[in-house]
């Protein structure tokens, strides 16, 4: 998945607007996320190691918040041969433009359903696994718990679900320090200051990560049975859910 240098907010700009997954960011959207998302390729590697051992013959699989399909595409090259079907969803046309372009370039058996669609309004059934990978954190806070209700409703059991966010610490020692940690791994992967106050800027009315306690506590109490953070560097993490 071939992608431009992400050079978005690299001038200065005297209205910083909020971010959007437009055409712009969909153009760089695979050199954004490496450059900003420690373990982005371990996670969507993992999500394909998941499906492997999860996703039973004859369901569902949904990527909520699908972006350029990567993690669909992680999940498809496991799956081969079990008669099931994915449903990609995402509400950026651009991306899902993009998407069907990547996934035409590998054959497989399994069919995707792409879909331009608010992620809230789908239809969850039949599933053995739902996905979830940055995407919780840009809906409204308020409409967080109806969305996982509605998961959980929709899969069997023994499903999984996998969410990816970046998190919020109660601890403002620690939010500070691996915020800290998180700027200088940005740094080293060449944003400048400009770049990186100026997507702060953009991010800042959009994105509003939850700590990990919520997470724990929304999950349980919407039914899920197991919980446990897999992956985490820095204030990224990503999280298992089992029904």
């Amino acid at each position: 998945m071939n992608s431009q240098q992400d050079t978005i907010y690299a001038h200065v700009t005297d209205q910083i607007t909020d971010f959007q997954f437009d055409q712009r960011v969909a153009g760089v959207f695979n050199d954004m996320i490496r450059r900003s998302v420690p373990g982005y390729a371990q996670i969507i590697n993992t999500i394909g190691d998941f499906a492997n051992r999860f996703v039973t013959p004859q369901s569902n699989i949904y990527d909520l918040g699908s972006s350029l399909g990567s993690a669909t595409l992680s999940i498809r090259r496991q799956i081969e041969g079990r008669g099931c079907q994915i449903y990609a969803v995402d509400n950026s046309q651009s991306m899902i433009e993009r998407c069907t372009e990547n996934l035409a370039a590998y054959v497989s058996d399994i069919k995707v359903n792409l879909l331009c669609a608010d992620i809230r309004d789908i239809d969850i059934k039949n599933a053995s696994m739902v996905v979830l990978n940055f995407t919780l954190q840009f809906l409204p806070t308020h409409d967080r718990d109806a969305l996982i209700k509605r998961i959980y409703d929709g899969m069997l059991p023994g499903g999984i679900l996998v969410i990816s966010e970046k998190l919020f610490f109660e601890d403002n020692h620690i939010q500070q320090l691996l915020d800290e940690q998180h700027l200088d791994f940005k740094r080293s992967n060449g944003y400048s200051e400009l770049e990186i106050s100026q997507k702060r800027s953009a991010l800042e009315n959009v994105m509003r990560p939850d700590s990990l306690n919520v997470h724990q506590q929304r999950l349980t109490e919407n039914g899920f049975s197991h919980f446990s953070v897999w992956f985490q560097c820095f204030n990224f993490a990503s999280m298992v859910a089992i029904k």
